[in-house]
């Protein structure tokens, strides 16, 4: 294969091969904290840990990535003739351990069909494969989390040895109001690289994380939103990623939870079929909601509370502390 050929080959299955990385979107998720929330971290240093060769980062339903122990040795089977054996593996980056598992490879052929596709074959999950394939061109894929690497592989001789370098970080992410641990139930991520103060409009990278999912993804910045509730309670924070580490972030959310009531009297029964409007005291719309007794999530702030029943409309304001659950009751007067 001349080297025009080779480039084009290879400029096509990158484009492949990165349609074909899986995605975080649509998955069930240092700092000082600032008055309207943050990131934090015990000590005010990111928990880290260099990922030692005893665990690896594994695809889950329901959780992007999480971490199980395993590792496997490498056995080189025989070869037959005119075939060669391709050992794989893969790196976090030079002079740091092999990745041990959580790992997709794929073979392609290396040169494009009559409809300008890449022929897929074969397709590997364990950590260091071996492959027996017939001597030839080759473009190698091979993914972890949302990091990738493709290149082209000659197979000639018995063995080839091709080491893939992968500087890929694992990040884990809840919430915390004050000292309570938010609910995993009650709170979710988007991750977006990059920084928040880079221009441009972005799609996430990942959304709808979870507490304790922990996402892979090339060393490097990115920005975290998130979302405590469906009100306004949205922290958004830089973090940074680092090759070989997983990243344990909490974000500080100062909020709480509002229960609102439509009472005739204080303490009363709540009264059904209530309309709800949350609004900001300059008149933004907050939150809508119906029904006798509807809790809402709001950031620490002043809002005012309309109530609307059989045709009246009564209102109060009210504010919300950070950390201070409770009910907030509308008198039907």
């Amino acid at each position: 294969m001349n080297l025009n050929t080779a480039q084009r080959a290879l400029g096509a299955v990158i484009a492949l091969a990165l349609a074909l990385v899986p995605q975080a979107r649509g998955q069930s998720g240092l700092f000082s904290t600032p008055p309207s929330g943050g990131l934090s971290a015990p000590n005010s240093e990111t928990r880290s840990n260099l990922l030692s060769p005893g665990t690896a980062l594994h695809a889950l339903p329901n959780a992007p990535l999480v971490v199980f122990p395993g590792g496997s040795s490498r056995d080189i089977p025989m070869v037959p003739a005119g075939h060669v054996a391709l050992a794989l593996s893969a790196r976090f980056g030079k002079d740091l351990p092999l990745i041990p598992g959580g790992l997709i490879w794929r073979v392609y052929a290396a040169k494009p069909d009559a409809k300008g596709n890449f022929r897929l074959i074969k397709e590997e999950r364990s950590p260091n494969p071996t492959l027996i394939l017939p001597s030839g061109e080759y473009i190698v894929y091979v993914g972890f989390g949302l990091a990738t690497a493709v290149k082209p592989v000659t197979l000639s001789g018995p063995t080839v040895h091709e080491v893939f370098d992968l500087p890929a970080g694992g990040l884990r992410l809840e919430g915390r109001v004050g000292d309570a641990r938010i609910p995993a139930g009650q709170i979710s991520f988007e991750v977006y690289k990059g920084s928040q103060f880079e221009p441009g409009d972005r799609r996430p990278i990942a959304e709808h994380l979870l507490t304790g999912n922990v996402l892979v993804v090339p060393e490097g910045t990115y920005y975290v939103i998130s979302n405590y509730g469906d009100a306004n309670a949205v922290v958004r924070s830089d973090i940074r990623v680092q090759a070989g580490k997983l990243t344990d972030i909490t974000v500080n959310h100062r909020a709480a939870a509002i229960t609102l009531k439509l009472v005739t009297e204080k303490g009363g029964e709540a009264l059904a079929n209530t309309a709800w409007s949350v609004l900001t005291p300059g008149g933004d719309v907050i939150k809508e909601a119906l029904g006798a007794f509807p809790r809402v999530i709001l950031a620490e702030g002043e809002y005012r509370a309309i109530a609307r029943n059989e045709g009246r409309v009564f209102e109060r304001e009210f504010k919300v502390v950070a950390g201070v659950d409770g009910d907030v009751e509308v008198l039907a007067r």
